[in-house]
Formats: structure tokens, sequence, C-alpha cells
């Protein structure tokens, strides 16, 4: 079993210079692998990424959401910024392996492809689709309400996320002096982010999901 993200970034013709986005977002994509075998940007902001292992799918969407979401605004008036990413996660097999992802085929990616049809009529950002239905229903309440919060991350909630889902291992000491802020201001963001939740309904999220499997 795999996991499948289809996504596409929101108002992404916001950023007058396209590179604000694609490079920072190429650099995350290729922690998963290669281009185009693994991951694939086509259509100018729509994207596909397979995740081998399934548990770490989640972690992924959170670090793509962040980095999105930390990206700097060319309107300095406005704290957080209009861009940001719908995502549609699909568990299930790979039936066929091409050399180009977009080309492959398999459950995980018919489940990734029907959910992200329908994020936008259900007015949400982020879900998934899985063999296990009260599964699917139970993790996409946490998501939507999760998705709440994220939608309106600022953009150095965005930064802070970014870095703490990035290097969980590091202190906040540590993120402060990348950041280039107090460890008081570390703990201030990450507060406002509603940090700790998102972390704690990530480790759910793969607890649950390893039962399963």
């Amino acid at each position: 079993m795999i996991a499948l993200l289809t996504g596409d970034i929101i108002n992404s013709r916001e950023l007058k210079d396209q590179n604000l986005w694609i490079n920072p977002f190429k650099k995350l994509l290729e922690k998963w692998g290669q281009t185009p075998k693994q991951w694939e940007i086509f259509r100018g902001d729509s994207f596909q990424l397979e995740i081998s292992d399934p548990k770490e799918s989640l972690l992924a969407a959170l670090q793509i959401k962040a980095l999105i979401k930390s990206l700097p605004y060319p309107n300095e008036n406005k704290r957080s910024s209009p861009v940001d990413v719908r995502m549609a996660i699909g568990l299930g097999t790979k039936s066929y392996d091409a050399d180009r992802i977009s080309e492959s085929n398999g459950d995980a990616f018919v489940r990734s492809g029907e959910k992200f049809e329908q994020l936008k009529s259900e007015m949400i950002t982020l879900a998934i689709n899985s063999p296990w239905a009260e599964w699917n229903d139970e993790m996409n309440l946490y998501l939507k309400l999760a998705g709440i919060q994220m939608d309106s991350w600022s953009i150095s909630s965005g930064e802070l996320m970014s870095e703490m889902l990035s290097n969980p291992d590091r202190k906040q000491a540590e993120i402060g002096e990348v950041l280039h802020i107090n460890q008081n201001s570390v703990s201030k963001r990450y507060k406002a982010a509603n940090g700790e939740d998102i972390l704690a309904m990530e480790k759910l999220f793969r607890k649950k999901l390893s039962q399963l499997l």
C-alpha cells in the first residue's frame, strides 16, 4: 500500500513571480524522491506526490501546507497570504508503475483523484480517502477542524510550522535561531498556530493507520 497526494496551489497567480513558490516547493518535494517518477508538477500549479509509507503521508501534507502558507506575499499590508494549497490523500495499491507518476495507476490514484474532485464543493483544503470508510469519516472530521486553523495561518505561523514539521527534534531555541527570533516569540507563534494540536493530530493519524495496516 502507498499514499498518493493530489493537489493544487490556490491563488498561485497572486504571486507575480512564480519562482516564489515553485522553487522552494520543488526543493521540498525532492525529500520524497525524483521527478517525474515520485512527484510531478503539471498545468502550472497542480501536482502529484507518491509517499511509499502511508503513515508518512499526513506529515508530508502538513509540511507542504506550512511551506505554502509561509510564502512571502507582495502586499505588505497583509499578515497572511491568499495563496494556499488544496490536497487529497489517497491510500491504496499501485497496480501500474510508469516512468511518470501522472501515468501510473492503482487504487491509491483513483481514491486520491476522486477525493480531490470533491474538495471544492466540500469547501475544505485537506482530506483523505482510504479503503476504510469509518476511519475516513473520523480522520476527515479532524482534518476539517484542523483546516479551520491552518487555512488562516499567518506567514510567520507558516514559517514556524514549516521548521517544526521538518525538524521535529529541534528545540524551540534552535528554531528561533533559524528564524532569527527569540524563544519567547517561537512559543507565541507556536501557540497562535495551534501547533501542539496539529502535531497531536498527526501522531493520532499515524497510530490509527498503523493499527489498520
